[in-house]
């Protein structure tokens, strides 16, 4: 399915750039050789997110392309599930591929999302700024988006 949304600007963790203490190279970081050693390398995108207000929209999950039990990445939080869906991003009449990154809300204690924002992992894409709309898609089988 397609949907649009808007580009927004979130906490900054997953990338660094906000003034964590804990994360100062970003939680993607971290997570990398998690994800790495689960089967999931994420070393050709950049390591932040993208995130994607959706809202009408909302979602439920399905068959994640990958899901990760348990991942003890930091020390300052328990361990934490998380969910992989494939994206494909449009933005310039450039198509994109990523992944959409989701923490398992049932396992997430810090710097939580509201239902309406997905976070996107892409390469790294000039010209895409917070206030953009754009249109992804992903495939019903694994996310499932409907209005409220």
């Amino acid at each position: 399915m397609r949907i649009n949304g808007l580009i927004c600007k979130g906490h900054g963790v997953a990338s660094g750039i906000s003034d964590n203490q804990r994360y100062p190279k970003g939680t993607l970081y971290e997570q990398l050789p998690y994800f790495k050693e689960s089967g999931l390398d994420l070393s050709s995108y950049f390591l932040g997110t993208i995130n994607l207000h959706i809202a009408p929209y909302q979602f439920e999950i399905r068959s994640p392309k990958y899901f990760f039990e348990a991942i003890p990445w930091s020390i300052y939080i328990p361990p934490e599930n998380f969910y992989f869906f494939d994206v494909t991003l449009f933005f310039r009449e450039k198509e994109f591929k990523g992944l959409i990154y989701m923490p398992d809300p049932k396992t997430k204690v810090d710097h939580i999302q509201e239902q309406s924002i997905l976070e996107l992992i892409l390469p790294r894409i000039s010209g895409l700024a917070h206030g953009m709309s754009v249109c992804i898609e992903v495939e019903d089988k694994q996310l499932k988006f409907f209005e409220l």
